[in-house]
């Protein structure tokens, strides 16, 4: 018993709702990741895709982030049960997810088909992190959101580790569609999980004139999420033309077997674990504001090593985990750190509708990126984009330089929303 309360979070310990609700996410997050190598190999191995079909396929995916975000914060502004919605749309990517491995079992599976599956799965994860986005805050007080990011992004830095490395094992062993089953069953688990927690909702609002792009002009009026969106955009849009590649480059230029790949993935969670753990203690060091800024140039940074890699198997796999490694730890103090002060400043009354203006220009770059790297990959050479993209990823952090952010030692307060 006493080990446990020094190894689990007070957080954890003291709040049963948390706990269930970190619970769902949780095990939701493994099988996103071992989704994650499995779906992209699903085209690779089974369907023989190109560079310029990966490309579609990340898009195809992504692009509901740019059409959907906006009416989706909206419409969960205006609804009361946020809960209710999650469930939902865990429910339904779970059977679109299982179509795949059923069309597989019957010889049927398409490309055409995997795009409609990625596409109707980001339509169904729009709305689910729009409703995220103001549940969240009303299971967690104000003075505690680095704590529970850091909980929350820490299972996903572990999911890292359990997910690709599971992942990558079981495309070997019992085909990448197959894989795909375990993925849809997590969404199953997730949803009974969040059926347990309850919380005091935000109270919602009728809609009036201006109400589906309130969100937007927030957004835009606030310096702070003006600069932090600035750069997890650009960010965003170099990772992804980075990630429409990575795992075709890795197993045809680089000759890495998918089991391996599973394992060089999951370093990233190592890195992400210590993200975790050092984030809330950097943050009282340097500040909230220049923890998110350092996160900033952590998170693209180590991924320069990626096209670096040459010669020799060992050297090639070092470069991989080192990069995978120092990504993980980036992102994790970027997210949790940009994640409490979104939580702070924001209104609790505009939270799903500034999510989804946030969600419009942030994820709406990624299937741009995507396409732009499977047509850069087929035109210029798969390692030559990935150059492009790692060292366009570090312009992200100039946004910060003339923003508030960087004077932000403690977490800002919430802004009126305008008018």
């Amino acid at each position: 018993l006493g080990c446990a309360a020094v190894l689990v979070p007070p957080l954890l310990r003291e709040s049963p709702r948390f706990r269930r609700f970190w619970l769902a996410q949780t095990v939701s997050l493994v099988g996103d990741q071992v989704s994650l190598i499995a779906l992209p190999l699903v085209a690779v191995l089974v369907l023989d895709a190109n560079a310029a079909q990966m490309g579609y396929l990340v898009a195809a995916e992504l692009t509901p982030n740019l059409l959907f975000s906006l009416p989706a914060g909206a419409w969960a502004d205006r609804r009361a049960r946020k809960r209710q919605t999650m469930i939902a749309t865990d429910v339904g990517r779970a059977l679109i997810l299982g179509s795949i491995p059923v069309a597989y079992a019957f010889d049927a599976l398409t490309f055409p088909h995997m795009l409609v599956v990625a596409f109707l799965i980001g339509t169904l994860t729009v709305l689910f992190h729009v409703s995220y986005s103001a549940f969240y805050p009303a299971l967690v007080p104000r003075d505690r959101l680095v704590e529970g990011g850091s909980i929350m992004h820490g299972s996903r830095a572990l999911s890292y580790v359990v997910g690709p490395s599971i992942g990558g094992l079981l495309v070997q062993a019992i085909s990448a569609p197959v894989t795909l089953v375990l993925d849809a069953c997590s969404y199953i688990v997730s949803a009974l999980f969040l059926k347990t927690v309850d919380a005091e909702e935000p109270a919602t609002e009728a809609p009036g004139e201006g109400h589906v792009v309130a969100g937007v002009r927030w957004v835009f009026g606030n310096p702070i999420i003006r600069a932090a969106l600035g750069a997890t955009a650009t960010i965003n849009f170099f990772n992804f033309v980075f990630a429409a590649l990575f795992i075709l480059y890795a197993t045809t230029e680089l000759d890495v077997a998918p089991g391996t790949l599973g394992l060089v993935l999951g370093a990233a969670a190592l890195g992400g674990i210590l993200g975790a753990v050092v984030t809330s203690r950097v943050t009282r060091w340097i500040g909230v504001g220049p923890a998110f800024a350092l996160g900033c140039v952590l998170f693209p940074a180590p991924l320069l090593l990626v096209p670096l890699a040459q010669g020799r198997e060992l050297v090639i796999l070092t470069c991989l985990f080192l990069a995978e490694f120092g990504a993980g730890l980036g992102v994790m103090m970027l997210d949790i750190s940009g994640g409490a002060i979104a939580a702070a400043v924001v209104p609790a009354r505009l939270r799903s509708r500034v999510s989804g203006a946030y969600m419009v220009v942030n994820y709406g770059v990624r299937p741009v990126g995507a396409l732009v790297g499977g047509a850069l990959g087929s035109w210029i050479g798969l390692r030559e984009t990935l150059w492009f993209a790692t060292a366009g990823a570090l312009l992200g952090v100039l946004w910060l330089l003339p923003s508030p952010i960087l004077g932000l030692r403690e977490l800002p307060e919430p802004e009126a929303a305008p008018g």
